[in-house]
């Protein structure tokens, strides 16, 4: 008899748990979330906007002039270069084998001058002692030799200055101090030579930092050159930035970088402003976006949309 209760008595225990997977199965989890970070404006009267961070030199795009395998790669991502130092090196060893036919060539030019040379300075000489010696005609023709050797010396040191400067040209260096912010190849590698395709090293400023400020076209009246401008890093807004005034774009041009906002309008025209500053702290990167504040003279009255 018993037995005939423990089969319900277990479907009821089975129903009970299903119920309670599926209640608690189904109850939304609790997320905890962080309050978005606020910031105090700086100024009483101001105009807002984004502003995107840029190298003071912009972004160089290096490529090479001539095409090869990529033999060595001196630089990193986040090195610092000074102006002339070394990027990387195209395989140059046909060249290099070249160049010492060349100084062969320069040192056999050498030799070569030296008969008619030493020829011309001994006629030279009998003529001063004996105008008799020798007659005006040959001595023009072993000027016309002398010259013609030292021509062929000429041409072979020119041919061996070449050859160096192919070779340098091998050697792709920096010509503006910077910092290394992409590198798009590995030793091995070909590449080909003034090419349009991706860049194989991007360059930009490294001790300064420039930034392009949108400032919506309605509010574009209210901004004047030399206006002081602080700038606030999102999510982190104890860290202001003080910014120094570069120049005003004369071109209002359609808005590129969007903020994300919910309010935003995509058909805005804007006016960009550039302000620079020094750049003291890590967190601050290339292509990072920055809230703006531009001081205005208070009798303009109303605040901007960011």
């Amino acid at each position: 008899m018993k037995r005939a209760y423990i089969l319900p008595l277990l479907a009821l225990i089975g129903l009970g748990i299903a119920i309670a997977a599926i209640f608690y199965g189904n109850k939304p989890p609790s997320v905890k979330t962080q309050g978005i970070l606020q910031f105090q404006p700086p100024f009483e009267s101001y105009v807002a906007g984004a502003g995107i961070a840029e190298a003071t030199t912009g972004n160089i795009s290096i490529g090479t002039p001539v095409s090869g395998i990529v033999m060595e790669i001196y630089v990193k991502v986040g090195d610092h270069v000074k102006a002339g130092d070394p990027l990387f090196k195209i395989d140059d060893r046909d060249l290099r084998a070249q160049l010492l036919t060349a100084n062969a060539k320069v040192k056999e030019a050498v030799a070569a001058l030296q008969k008619p040379k030493h020829r011309l300075e001994r006629a030279e000489q009998f003529k001063k002692r004996d105008p008799n010696a020798i007659s005006v005609q040959d001595l023009e023709v072993l000027r016309d030799e002398a010259a013609q050797a030292e021509a062929t010396l000429t041409l072979a040191r020119t041919q061996l200055e070449q050859l160096q400067v192919e070779i340098e040209r091998h050697t792709v260096r920096a010509l503006v101090p910077g910092e290394v912010l992409q590198l798009r190849m590995r030793p091995g590698e070909f590449v080909e030579g003034s090419s349009t395709a991706p860049p194989l090293l991007v360059l930009g400023g490294n001790n300064k930092m420039n930034l392009r400020v949108d400032v919506d076209e309605h509010d574009a009246w209210r901004v004047q050159p030399g206006m002081n401008a602080v700038a606030f890093v999102r999510g982190h807004p104890e860290l202001k930035i003080p910014l120094h005034y570069e120049y005003t774009e004369p071109e209002i041009i359609p808005k590129t970088s969007l903020t994300g906002q919910s309010t935003e309008r995509t058909d805005t025209r804007v006016l960009q402003v550039i302000y620079s500053f020094e750049i003291t702290d890590a967190s601050i990167h290339i292509g990072q976006q920055l809230d703006v504040f531009i001081e205005v003279p208070a009798n303009n009255t109303g605040e901007a949309r960011p």
